[in-house]
């Protein structure tokens, strides 16, 4: 079971990070991290919004209580210990009415799952640090993902190959970001989704998908597929609950993804 400090607990707009696993960027931020217990992150840029402190909350930006969510976020402090007493029976998803509603403004409506095949995903109200990936960044996921990645990582390092996590988890808010500063430079619809997946249809929204790679291959390339990696993985993922989302000729159209994996428990074999 995840101790406290090793959940995040995740809102529409504002995620709470456990003060200890973020960087600070610049001498306050230091000062106020070593002493927060959690601190509130704008999830479309990162920015931190509050630190919670042992004598109260204390304001990182103007006008706090004018943020997008806040309320919602404030009151999703109290849940922390309610997550990690839950364990991995439970996590409940969060709405996707205030996604539908921003897609529609980007103009992104249902034609667009109609044409892919693909469902729009809910995050998770609550994720668990799952280690750190390539760039030593903090890898949340889904509760249940995270102990099978862990499992699954272990044993390929006994058979000598070494898996490791490019990126995990990823919010809605992120996603939607990416657009909207594209769109602002002119960018149009169809050529931001060449590169781009539309905001609120990747499986990373979930936390139960993951890029994968292995020491000196870049990451999320199509010779991965030619690595001592790819082949453990194709001999192995299944038993731990894996599967490769977007093989070759996939019915979605999206592009041969072999370093992207997804935990489906009932698959496991």
């Amino acid at each position: 079971m995840p101790r406290t400090a090793d959940i995040l607990v995740n809102t529409a707009d504002i995620e709470l990070w456990p003060a200890r696993l973020l960087r600070a960027r610049g001498n306050r931020d230091a000062r106020v991290l070593a002493r927060a217990r959690h601190v509130l992150r704008r999830k479309r840029d990162g920015r931190y919004l509050a630190a919670v402190l042992p004598e109260g909350l204390l304001s990182l930006v103007p006008r706090l209580a004018r943020e997008a969510g806040i309320d919602e976020a404030l009151a999703a402090l109290d849940t922390v210990p309610v997550h990690r007493r839950a364990g991995l029976e439970r996590v409940p998803s969060l709405p996707l009415a205030g996604l539908e509603a921003r897609l529609e403004a980007l103009g992104l409506d249902h034609v667009y799952g109609e044409r892919t095949g693909l469902a729009l995903v809910a995050e998770p109200a609550w994720l668990s640090l799952a280690g750190f990936d390539r760039y030593r960044r903090p890898l949340w996921l889904h509760a249940h993902a995270g102990p099978a990645w862990a499992a699954m990582r272990a044993a390929a390092h006994r058979d000598g190959v070494l898996l490791e996590a490019i990126s995990g988890y990823r919010s809605h808010a992120y996603q939607l970001g990416i657009f909207e500063r594209k769109l602002a430079r002119g960018l149009a619809l169809e050529e931001i989704l060449q590169v781009n997946a539309a905001p609120g249809y990747s499986e990373h929204h979930s936390g139960l998908a993951l890029d994968i790679g292995t020491p000196g291959e870049p990451p999320a390339e199509s010779s991965f597929e030619d690595t001592a990696a790819f082949a453990w993985l194709g001999a192995n993922a299944a038993r731990h609950g894996f599967q490769m989302s977007y093989p070759r000729d996939n019915p979605h159209g999206i592009v041969y993804e072999p370093w992207h994996w997804r935990y489906s428990p009932d698959d496991t074999a």
